[in-house]
């Protein structure tokens, strides 16, 4: 990929039930910025074709991903997409900085279930908002979208979100992480005060775990909600 004002590529990996096209705003607004960024979709999500994968098959294709640019590249992971970045880290691809956006920034061993029975119990909109889904998938209540994702969205934003909203395999949220690549690569934490998916006493422990932390007063989905002042982040990084 070419790069814009001497700044590192940016690749963008969606969270569950999500696809690349929930980047949309923000990769505009980096363009503006001079930033040149990748959006991925995930097996089974957004326009991609392959079957649904599980945590490893979905850090495999982020790691083809890294492959074919062929240069060390910034990888964003937006919740679940925190764990698929972590574990292509471990063991594929080139990788600058692994920034987190109110995403699993997970320790070797951990999977997004384990992390969350470890920590106290904290209500989020998001539990109720889990429908199972087929055999070992789940989709998301479109009646719970809004108050789970999408609270600071403008609403015709959030309304054109739920429609694209896809099946997760529920194995993505138990496969565990195989690797520590932030012992090695740089981290970056997005807290999201307001965020309804992921409580923030959670976020606060794995914000902790990262080399540096950013606070925006948002819901959890500030690539929509926020778009300037999520730009304005990566593009830091980008640019460093």
């Amino acid at each position: 990929m070419p790069t814009m004002n001497n700044s590192i590529p940016v690749v963008l990996v969606h969270g569950a039930w999500h696809g690349a096209w929930c980047w949309a705003g923000l990769q505009h607004a980096l363009d503006e910025l001079g930033v040149a960024s990748l959006a991925v979709d995930l097996p089974g999500h957004g326009a991609s074709t392959q079957p649904l994968s599980d945590l490893y098959g979905d850090a495999h294709h982020v790691a083809s991903v890294l492959a074919q640019l062929g240069t060390p590249a910034i990888l964003v992971g937006h919740s679940y997409g925190g764990a698929a970045i972590t574990e292509a880290a471990s063991h594929f691809g080139d990788v600058a900085h692994l920034a987190y956006l109110t995403a699993f920034a997970l320790e070797q061993g951990e999977s997004i279930m384990s992390f969350l029975t470890s920590q106290p119990p904290a209500a989020v909109a998001l539990s109720n908002a889990i429908v199972p889904w087929g055999t070992g998938s789940s989709v998301i209540d479109p009646l719970q979208a809004v108050a789970s994702f999408y609270a600071d969205c403008p609403p015709a934003v959030a309304t054109a979100a739920i429609a694209r909203l896809s099946p997760q395999p529920m194995v993505t949220f138990t496969d565990g992480i195989s690797g520590s690549p932030r012992s090695t690569i740089a981290s970056t934490y997005v807290r999201c005060l307001r965020d309804a998916a992921i409580h923030i006493s959670h976020q606060d422990v794995m914000a902790a775990r990262c080399d540096t932390v950013h606070t925006l007063d948002s819901d959890h989905s500030p690539f929509a909600s926020h778009i300037g002042e999520t730009a304005a982040i990566i593009r830091a990084l980008a640019t460093a």
